[in-house]
């Protein structure tokens, strides 16, 4: 008996010319295209959005006289029955019962076609079926993010018209090519977000009152706007009723709460937007458009993971150009002491916990959960030794003698204020606190155009200091000298002036 339905299961970001081809000869079945990773976009393994990849599929059916059925699959953890899920969501989303006795699945992965092989289903190679293999969807897609246009001559009219509609080739150009942005949508695959998300809610009125005198209304901006926590602050203010209030978020965890968030009803304020956006990846909005942007703990962020000047320049450079004049830039972050680079002697509790006699070389191999036991059974002292072999950045240090070591100020400091971070040790050590001083940052802001508010200042984390870092830490310069705690922060109020 023929199969009444071909199932085709995939992410579907491209569809090939071949593909229209080899579905028609299955003649009059019902294709049902099972869209994989359908609640994921804008990330390197799945650039479009499941709707743009829906509306070409249907035009695709169209276009090539076939009967279809599109039915969205979301992501799972890693599993060994994706198959049965995806045949579940098929019935749940068609009401159609997929058996081997009336479905053929058309599948070019292999080990994805052995799933459905193990369930009894006779399984189509597609791609596989023919020698020499076509480019599969993939390849084609890569070629498009490459720059080569021969992408446009091997996928199907479908695509391209959807493509060109919608302005997708630079935005998936730009996804994949992104250096900053992991393959599932986040600065780095170790971070625990619901932790992150958790710490920035909880600190999300303390912000709030700190930029509040300085905000001006009309279309404000949170970018890098975590799960929405400042701007719900915002949306309670009355003075603020007729803005806009924007949130850009790279994060595909956090963006989603955003969107979770506004469903829900937690926003009042009617104009709220929220963008998944990589602020490196060009403008986000239009030149002199933006009265308020607001940025919380990026900017060593966009310095670590990317350029870091030059990618800084770049973001400063940008935030510059969308605001209006008379706008302003509020920038709340972490800072490197004055005088960074000078020599300090860091003198480190050896006596708090356990001292190897090597630093184990696997940490990247364990778990979360055993990266923060192994971290946190050390002393104070061999926490620095596991720091210097996981940190990013160049790092090193000269033993003075077994408790104190000699290191510029600014390494001494991202040590100190990172090591207690053990939840997200193997994230924590991708970043640097302590690139810029507050010299750098009003040479940087001034040279770009901005002009600082008085308002602009750096401070320290007193709590940190007394509960963190001088209980089992202390400076002084190589003679000898004690070295004050230095500043930890830095808050910077940057306005365009009218006249630009």
């Amino acid at each position: 008996m023929e199969s009444q339905f071909v199932l085709f299961p995939g992410r579907h970001h491209v569809l090939t010319r071949f593909q229209a081809g080899y579905l028609a000869g299955f003649g009059d079945t019902t294709i049902i295209w099972a869209v994989t990773s359908a609640n994921h976009a804008n990330t390197k393994r799945n650039p479009v959005p499941f709707h743009r990849r829906e509306a070409a599929i249907e035009r695709f059916s169209v276009l090539a006289g076939l009967r279809s059925l599109v039915v969205p699959v979301f992501d799972t953890a890693p599993t060994d029955r994706f198959a049965e899920v995806t045949l579940k969501n098929v019935t749940v989303a068609t009401g159609i019962t997929l058996t081997p006795q009336n479905t053929v699945v058309a599948c070019s992965t292999p080990s994805v076609s052995a799933l459905y092989e193990r369930l009894g289903f006779p399984v189509a190679g597609v791609e596989s079926d023919i020698t020499p293999e076509p480019e599969r969807p993939w390849d084609v897609l890569l070629r498009l993010a490459a720059g080569d246009q021969r992408w446009r001559e091997l996928a199907h009219p479908a695509t391209t018209d959807v493509f060109d509609r919608y302005r997708l080739e630079d935005s998936v150009r730009t996804v994949v090519n992104d250096p900053v942005v992991g393959d599932e949508g986040g600065l780095t695959p170790t971070r625990d977000y619901r932790t992150y998300a958790e710490a920035f809610a909880d600190a999300a009125g303390r912000k709030w009152d700190l930029v509040r005198p300085h905000v001006r209304p009309g279309r404000i901006v949170d970018i890098g706007c975590g799960a929405g926590s400042v701007l719900e602050r915002a949306d309670q203010e009355p003075a603020l009723r007729e803005s806009d209030l924007i949130g850009v978020e790279i994060a595909r965890h956090l963006y989603d709460e955003c969107v979770h968030k506004k469903a829900q009803g937690v926003f009042q304020n009617a104009n709220v937007y929220f963008y998944r956006r990589n602020v490196l990846g060009g403008a986000i909005f239009p030149p002199r458009s933006i009265d308020t942007t607001l940025t919380f703990a990026l900017t060593h962020e966009i310095w670590s993971y990317g350029d870091r000047m030059a990618s800084l320049r770049t973001f400063a450079q940008a935030i510059y150009d969308h605001t209006a004049p008379g706008g302003v830039w509020i920038n709340s972050d972490v800072c490197g002491p004055d005088g960074k680079d000078r020599p300090v002697h860091l003198t480190l509790t050896a006596t708090d916990g356990l001292n190897p006699s090597s630093v184990r070389s696997e940490l990247a191999e364990l778990s979360s959960s055993e990266v923060a036991t192994h971290v946190s059974a050390l002393s104070t002292r061999a926490r620095l030794d596991r720091f210097a072999a996981d940190y990013r950045f160049p790092f090193s240090f000269t033993t003075v003698n077994d408790t104190t070591v000699e290191l510029p100020f600014g390494d001494a400091m991202d040590f100190l204020t990172r090591k207690d971070y053990t939840d997200n040790w193997l994230s924590e050590t991708q970043e640097q606190f302590c690139g810029l001083e507050f010299a750098d940052w009003k040479s940087l802001l001034t040279d770009i155009g901005f002009e600082l508010d008085p308002a602009s200042d750096t401070t320290r984390n007193d709590w940190i200091v007394d509960n963190r870092l001088a209980p089992v830490a202390s400076l002084t310069t190589p003679a000898g000298d004690p070295v004050d705690w230095p500043v930890t922060h830095v808050f910077l109020v940057a306005r365009r002036p009218l006249n630009t």
